[in-house]
């Protein structure tokens, strides 16, 4: 870390060895994690903004591919936020943590397979191409403030999507031209996504250009996202849904909760249907069997996300 100079790195002030533990300062950044932050202001920022940060990132990335130096773990919670807003990335490596078993392991346990190339969880190999891929995920986290990739999806069911082609979909409100540079990040073969030094000059063009409309989300008392999803096949509101399994009277629960997308519904848990004010037990597994059918769908159907 000691070895970087960038202003979206995070700085290294000093080392403590005095007593049995060694401790590393670093700069103090107030703002903390990413993906936290932008869960705390989720609808609280401008598209510029959003883009600055990711402008940032890439920034950073740019500098870390050109000093040869593969991040291998790039995520919103491995980047840090100052108070003025600025991005600096974090969350790397001890000499002893670069073996690649361990890496893999680390991935595992940390659920870091959300964030990586197909080529490094299959196969362990890391590149600046892989940290391409690891980029386009903080794009999307950024955009939606904060996220999680894939939502509920289990890390075996993420890597099967992936391998099957499936991609995250456009967040709300995100202009197509971002969402595209996305796509080109999460390119199955490696020598087709960009390099940092063109994401970087895209961003830059992009914060440039006339302010797009803010980037912002209903709130409702859930943290369910209000994104376009593909049609089912029996029904094409929530409505005509719960008349379908038998549960018609609870259409205005959901109604006020802000449900208003069958994909909302399908991201619903447990608790979700209990804070609707649905407590009769049989009623719940009503719902929760149907929620799981829809579920089942999604990821059939590849209606979370984008095939390529």
């Amino acid at each position: 870390m000691g070895q970087f100079d960038h202003t979206n790195v995070i700085r290294l002030e000093g080392v403590i060895t005095r007593g049995s533990t060694m401790m590393i300062v670093m700069e103090y950044m107030g703002n903390g994690v990413l993906d936290s932050f932008l869960r705390k202001h989720e609808g609280q920022l401008t598209a510029s903004q959003l883009l600055s940060m990711l402008q940032g990132i890439a920034a950073g990335m740019k500098y870390l591919a050109e000093m040869g130096y593969i991040h291998k773990s790039l995520a919103a919670h491995k980047v840090l936020v100052n108070s003025s807003l600025a991005c600096k990335i974090t969350g790397f490596r001890r000499p002893q943590e670069d073996k690649m078993e361990t890496i893999f392991s680390t991935m595992r346990g940390k659920s870091l397979v959300l964030w990586s190339a197909p080529e490094a969880i299959q196969y362990h190999h890391f590149s600046p191409a892989s940290d391409v891929w690891s980029f386009g995920i903080v794009m999307w986290e950024v955009m939606s403030y904060g996220e999680r990739p894939y939502w509920d999806m289990s890390h075996h069911d993420v890597m099967k999507a992936v391998e099957d082609g499936f991609r995250l979909p456009a967040p709300a409100h995100c202009q197509p031209p971002l969402h595209q540079l996305m796509l080109d990040c999460w390119q199955k073969e490696r020598s087709q996504r960009p390099k940092f030094s063109h994401i970087h000059d895209v961003l830059s063009k992009m914060l440039q250009s006339p302010e797009p409309p803010p980037c912002t989300r209903s709130r409702s008392t859930m943290p369910l996202t209000e994104r376009s999803f593909v049609a089912f096949p029996a029904f094409s509101t929530v409505g005509e849904w719960l008349e379908a399994i038998g549960m018609g009277r609870y259409r205005d629960n959901f109604t006020a909760a802000g449900c208003c997308y069958l994909e909302s519904v399908a991201r619903m848990t447990a608790q979700d249907v209990l804070s609707l004010g649905i407590t009769q037990a049989e009623h719940q597994k009503t719902i929760l069997s149907g929620i799981q059918t829809l579920r089942a769908q999604v990821i059939q159907m590849h209606g979370r996300g984008v095939q390529v």
